[in-house]
C-alpha cells in the first residue's frame, strides 16, 4: 500500500521562487509523511512556574516510547542543570533571528526579552522516530502553531491561584524580585489569553500534581496500562513489490502504480492538483487537491477525492 510510504512533492511555488533567488540554491517545498500511524502531537502551555516542565517529564518517563520531547531554541542564557540540546537548544540572538527569517521555526516567540521557539526540525525529529512529539510553548506560540499545517491538541495548564503561582516562582529561586514580579504580570495576561482565545482544546488545573497528571494521561487517552513497547516492522516481509510511473499534464502530476503479483493484479492512480497550490515553507504548503482512482478495469473508473 502506499500508505505505508514516505512521500515528498517538490512544488515550485511562489515561496520557493522567492527562496531559490535569496539564497543563491535549489530550494523545494514538501510535505513529509510518517510512516506507520502517530498520535496527534501535544502543545502544552501555561504561565511560567506552573509546572508545565514537570508534568512533561513525568509523561516522558512513563512512556519513553510513546513520547518525545520537541526541544524548543532559546536565546536566554541556560539556568543551573540545564543542559545545551536536552532542555534547550541555547543560541545567539543573530543566529536565530536568521533561521526565522529563512523559515526554519514553526513559532517563535519574545518572552522577558528571549526569543524562544520550535524549529521544524525539532519536531520532524520526534516524528521521525515513530513518536508522538510534545510541544512545551507560550501562548503566543500556540496561536502559530494553531494557525500552522501542524495538526494538535492544544493544551493549557492553569494555577490554581496567583498567590500559589507566586509561591512556587519564589521556591525556584532563579529570578530577582523584579523578574518574579514581571513574570506574575505577564501570567495574569497569558491565563486571560488561554481562556479566551479559543487557542486550547483543553483546561487542566494543576492544584495537586499527581492528580493533574493523571487528568493529562485521560485526556491523551493512556494509562499505567498501556504497553509501551514497540512493535517493528520486519524488513523481511515478502511484500510484492510496486511498480509505479511518473508523469505531469499542465497543472497535474499523475501517480500511477501496480503491484506485480499477478493473482491479484491492481492498477490505480493518485493525481495531485497543482493549480490552486500556495505557500510552499516546509510544512505549511496549501491546496493541493489529490485524487485517487481507485480501479482502473475496461476503461471504467472510479474517482474519489481527498481533502
Amino acid at each position: 500500500m502506499l500508505s505505508n510510504f514516505v512521500h515528498a512533492y517538490w512544488v515550485d511555488t511562489p515561496y520557493v521562487q522567492e527562496q531559490r533567488k535569496s539564497l543563491g540554491c535549489e530550494v523545494v517545498a514538501w510535505s513529509k509523511g510518517v510512516r506507520g500511524t502517530v498520535e496527534k502531537p501535544v502543545v502544552v502551555s501555561g504561565p511560567s512556574g506552573v509546572g508545565k516542565g514537570t508534568l512533561i517529564s513525568m509523561l516522558m518517563k512513563e512512556f519513553p516510547t510513546l513520547f518525545g520531547f520537541s526541544v524548543s531554541h532559546t536565546t536566554r542564557a541556560p539556568r543551573n542543570m540545564e543542559k545545551d540540546g536536552l532542555h534547550y537548544h541555547f543560541t545567539e540572538r543573530s543566529v536565530m533571528e536568521k533561521d526565522i527569517k529563512e523559515g526554519k521555526f514553526l513559532e517563535f516567540a519574545s518572552v522577558h526579552g528571549n526569543l524562544y521557539g520550535t524549529s521544524v526540525e525539532a519536531v520532524e525529529v520526534v516524528a521521525d522516530a515513530g513518536k508522538r512529539c510534545i510541544l512545551d510553548i507560550d501562548v503566543q506560540g500556540a496561536r502559530s502553531v494553531r494557525a500552522s499545517s501542524l495538526d494538535a491538541i492544544f493544551i493549557f495548564i492553569c494555577p490554581p491561584s496567583m498567590a500559589e503561582l507566586e509561591k512556587r516562582l519564589r521556591a525556584r529561586g532563579t529570578e530577582t524580585e523584579e523578574q518574579i514580579l514581571k513574570r506574575l504580570r505577564n501570567a495574569e495576561a497569558e491565563i486571560k489569553e488561554g481562556e479566551s482565545s479559543g487557542i486550547f482544546d483543553h483546561f487542566l488545573f494543576n492544584d495537586n500534581l499527581e492528580e493533574c497528571y493523571l487528568s493529562l494521561k485521560k485526556l491523551l487517552g493512556i494509562d499505567a496500562s498501556v504497553n509501551t513497547c514497540t512493535e517493528s516492522i520486519s524488513e523481511d516481509l515478502d511484500l510484492p513489490p510496486i511498480v509505479h510511473s511518473v508523469s505531469r499534464i499542465d497543472n497535474k502530476i499523475i501517480i500511477s502504480y501496480r503491484t506485480s503479483d499477478l493473482d491479484n493484479e491492481s492498477q490505480k492512480m493518485i493525481v495531485l492538483d497543482l493549480s490552486s497550490i500556495k505557500g510552499g515553507a516546509p510544512g505549511r504548503t496549501r491546496g493541493l487537491e489529490a485524487y485517487a482512482i481507485d480501479s482502473v478495469t475496461n476503461g471504467s473508473t472510479m474517482i474519489n477525492q481527498t481533502s
